[in-house]
């Protein structure tokens, strides 16, 4: 489905990632969004159908949760007029976990379903899925097999070749993958998470640790000193960001 809509810009890409929760049980919402904000993540509350649709097109969000069973507007109503006009990924929560629902739901253009019988773990599942389809879409979509030039490093997406002042890297998958990630952000903050859902291929534990032990390889490769970075700065607390130009 096209999506007509505000894309993000590249600070706003590389902002936290933004949720929108539309949910009228306002105790069920709350402890969800207590739930996502410990992940991570940044969560705006609605709790109208019409309040819901108001804000998703007013404001950019990477994803929506949107209950069926809405005041004002239900649901799949919200869907369908979201849908004339952007293409944000929808993970639809429901009491209801008939098959028939499921269909609509799915057939008007949600990424997922969900009933609310679900565990936490099982939702930050199904979040992270629909964020990373929406992440591989839209790299598709920008192209973005041309070089990226930060400084003396060049990054050959196409190749998958990096180059340091001439010279080769010699990096994995995973780890050509965050360079890439991040040189393509040089300047902006990218937290582990979104490095996560880019990089990883599996679900991965909270406090997963990954992206940390690829970017101490990183900064080896590079010859960066983490104490005086001249290429990768840690942000405490957040994530990491790849310094313009290296700093040169």
């Amino acid at each position: 489905m096209p999506d007509t809509g505000r894309r993000m810009t590249g600070a706003e890409a590389c902002s936290p990632t933004r949720i929108l929760l539309v949910e009228d049980d306002q105790r069920f919402c709350r402890l969800l969004q207590r739930y996502l904000e410990e992940m991570g993540y940044s969560v705006a509350l609605c709790h109208t159908g019409p309040a819901g649709l108001d804000m998703a097109l007013r404001e950019t969000f990477h994803a929506i949760l949107l209950d069926v069973m809405l005041p004002g507007l239900d649901g799949f109503e919200v869907l369908r007029r979201l849908r004339a006009h952007s293409a944000v990924p929808v993970l639809m929560l429901t009491g209801r976990g008939e098959e028939a629902d499921r269909i609509v739901g799915l057939e008007l253009g949600a990424d997922d379903y969900l009933p609310k019988t679900f565990s936490m773990r099982e939702l930050l599942a199904r979040l992270r899925a629909v964020l990373r389809r929406s992440i591989l879409s839209s790299a598709a979509l920008a192209e973005r097999r041309d070089p990226v030039v930060v400084g003396e490093l060049t990054i050959d997406p196409g190749a998958h070749t990096a180059t340091l002042a001439g010279n080769p890297l010699r990096l994995t998958r995973q780890e050509f993958d965050l360079l890439l990630s991040l040189a393509r952000s040089h300047g902006r903050v990218k937290t582990r998470e979104q490095l996560l859902l880019e990089v990883a291929d599996r679900d991965f534990e909270v406090l997963d640790r990954s992206v940390d032990v690829l970017i101490s390889a990183l900064r080896r490769k590079l010859g960066d000193d983490p104490t005086e970075p001249k290429w990768i700065e840690t942000v405490r607390g957040v994530g990491y960001v790849f310094k313009k130009a290296g700093n040169a």
